[in-house]
């Protein structure tokens, strides 16, 4: 690892796994919010052309990237809201015509061989350029900026596009904004995972953040963390392993999502499990049926065999073993010995509790 960090294309490299791998998850997330996940593909195969006529002109094809992506963001956009064709068929062709128009014009280069148009298609981290990363990082600046200004729009405008014009939201800028940030990102990230890998880095550490956040703010912090993750823990693998560092991230990528899919499945079970295991017995507990009530949140438990129970649609919980003095397992006041009051929660039938 300190090998690593001391050579200088590795240090380039790990910098510009870092931006793309923040920049990434956080204009994804509205990605799927409006079942968009595919869309990343698209642009780069338009980002594709702007590289060969950058190649051809000999401009910088970071440049031309940009500019051909962005251009081709707004068509589709403003395309898919005025409705004057079928948003799926516009989407082809301009996405297939700007792969087919990439293959085309790189051959007419003298830069254009296999191995150079690879580098674009699967990334070539290792070749990245100092003058590269001071690009990369002022476009993932403006992104990430941008993303964390407008969140709040954004998010309301993926949710529900009805919703959000009627109160007053401008619907179609955002829409080409986040279009727009789309075509940036693809090309940030299009010498790091490559062109026709760079949708998973913004779609995959998504999907496993969704399986484990409770909230759009914590989808949002899990699905950079696991951005982060990939991508740099993918080029630190790379070396080592000898192996492309666009489809390393990738794999990594994929593996931390059936790694949460895998481990969050583990857990709803074993939490369904220790619920089927309360206890039912015939016994009801309830205000003269002679065994001490706790107060435990908004309900009664019931001490019975120095065990606490609360009633639960016909059986009893277990809520753990009764301690002596003030306070039970749970850190709540004890009521011990007093009666439930009239009307408690589990003070007539099992089946009248609640759970907490």
């Amino acid at each position: 690892m300190i090998e690593m960090l001391s050579i200088d294309f590795m240090q380039r490299a790990l910098v510009a796994a870092l931006l793309v791998g923040t920049v990434a998850p956080m204009v994804g997330i509205f990605l799927v919010q409006r079942r968009l996940s595919l869309i990343g593909d698209g642009m780069g195969h338009v980002a594709l052309a702007g590289v060969a006529i950058g190649l051809v002109t000999g401009s910088a094809p970071v440049l031309t990237a940009l500019v051909a992506a962005v251009l081709a963001a707004v068509v589709i956009e403003l395309l898919r809201t005025r409705g004057r064709t079928n948003g799926d068929v516009a989407l082809a062709v301009i996405f297939y015509g700007g792969i087919a128009a990439g293959v085309v014009i790189i051959s007419k280069s003298a830069d254009g061989t296999p191995a150079n148009l690879m580098k674009y298609l699967f990334g070539s981290i290792l070749t990245t350029q100092r003058s590269d990363l001071y690009l990369f990082a002022a476009l993932a600046l403006v992104i990430a900026v941008t993303t964390w200004a407008l969140r709040p729009r954004l998010f309301a405008v993926a949710n529900d596009e009805e919703y959000a014009r009627a109160v007053g939201i401008p619907v179609l800028p955002l829409n080409i904004v986040l279009a727009v940030l789309t075509a940036t990102t693809v090309v940030v990230a299009m010498r790091v995972v490559g062109l026709l890998l760079i949708s998973a880095l913004m779609i995959v550490p998504n999907a496993a953040s969704q399986l484990v956040a409770r909230s759009f703010g914590g989808g949002l912090r899990w699905a950079i963390g696991f951005g982060l993750v990939s991508s740099v823990g993918g080029v630190a693998l790379s070396y080592p392993l000898n192996t492309p560092s666009g489809g390393t991230i990738v794999l990594l990528a994929v593996g931390l999502f059936v790694v949460t899919a895998a481990v969050t499945g583990i857990m709803t079970r074993v939490g369904s499990r220790r619920h089927a295991e309360a206890e039912t017995h015939a016994h009801e507990h309830g205000v003269e049926c002679g065994h001490p009530s706790v107060t435990h949140g908004d309900h009664v438990d019931y001490v019975h065999d120095g065990h606490l129970h609360a009633a639960h649609e016909g059986h009893y919980d277990e809520h753990g073993d009764h301690v002596d003095g003030r306070h039970d397992l749970h850190g709540h006041p004890d009521t011990h010995g007093q009666p439930a009051p009239a009307g408690a929660p589990g003070s007539a039938t099992p089946t009248t509790g609640d759970r907490p």
